[in-house]
């Protein structure tokens, strides 16, 4: 009986080892957006970060966001002249990614934001 209750012990201990092991291979493949800032119009003098809040409702936790700026929901978005943005972001606790819209590129441009890794020629 003793026998049986070790067997039986040993069984559970290598179950929840299994489903810990899994768990954390499950989640080391996730690389999600998070945004750290985001400034629309710097070239035209608006507050730094005046973005970051739209962006990061807009893109925290995807994979790959699509973002065009939108003047009504950025604060201090200047209509002054054609705004540029800028945004930074973070994949991994190491991973830090910057990306820009000209002011060229007009209004309803989109930036693109990912974490999905890239592999083959060029990468």
């Amino acid at each position: 009986m003793d026998k049986n209750r070790a067997a039986t012990r040993f069984q559970r201990a290598c179950a929840i080892a299994a489903i810990v092991m899994l768990a954390g291979i499950s989640s080391t493949g996730a690389r999600t957006i998070t945004i750290l800032s985001a400034t629309y119009g710097a070239n035209c003098g608006a507050e730094s970060g005046n973005a970051t809040h739209d962006l990061t409702r807009q893109c925290n936790g995807l994979d790959t966001c699509q973002y065009v700026p939108n003047r009504k929901r950025i604060s201090d978005a200047t209509q002054a002249c054609r705004n540029d943005l800028q945004a930074n972001w973070r994949c991994t606790d190491s991973e830090i990614h910057t990306a820009t819209l000209s002011p060229e590129a007009g209004v309803n441009s989109t930036l693109v934001l990912s974490c999905i890794e890239q592999n083959g020629p060029g990468h």
